[in-house]
């Protein structure tokens, strides 16, 4: 009876199976991703020359953002500056009626919040031109 311990070997790890899977997990999820850009945002982008100005469609939906926040509909004045006033008086001016330019002529001095709740009810209700008014930039001499 041989009662000597044996000598133990040393255990090897191959590491060749190991790499040959991560290499194809890596292949796997480039070929698998995407790199579509899925939040674009079309807007028409407003002209500034006075060269001419563009024909208007007979009826057309203007909201006018002064610059303490008050919104105009149409020349009309909104008795509160909230989202639900402004989407209802759009929904009573149009009806269903979504085809319509929309028109957005901002102060200068208006809060950037003011504009985007008027793109933001205007998008939500379907409408899908809408378009932003400016002026045309003068050089500090030239005056009329």
């Amino acid at each position: 009876m041989n009662l000597r311990p044996r000598r133990s070997e040393e255990p090897e790890v191959n590491l060749t199976p190991l790499i040959d899977v991560v290499f194809l997990l890596l292949v796997f999820f480039m070929v698998s991703t995407t790199f579509v850009r899925e939040a674009d945002l079309e807007i028409i982008l407003p002209q500034a020359s006075l060269e001419g100005a563009p024909e208007q469609d007979e009826r057309q939906l203007e909201i006018i953002v002064s610059a303490d926040g008050h919104y105009y509909v149409n020349g009309r004045e909104l008795v509160n500056s909230r989202p639900s006033t402004l989407d209802s008086a759009i929904r009573r001016l149009v009806g269903d009626e979504r085809r319509l330019p929309v028109t957005i002529r901002a102060d200068a001095n208006a809060s950037h919040q003011s504009v985007v709740t008027v793109m933001d009810v205007a998008g939500r209700l379907g409408f899908s031109r809408i378009q932003i008014v400016t002026a045309e930039l003068r050089e500090e001499g030239d005056q009329e």
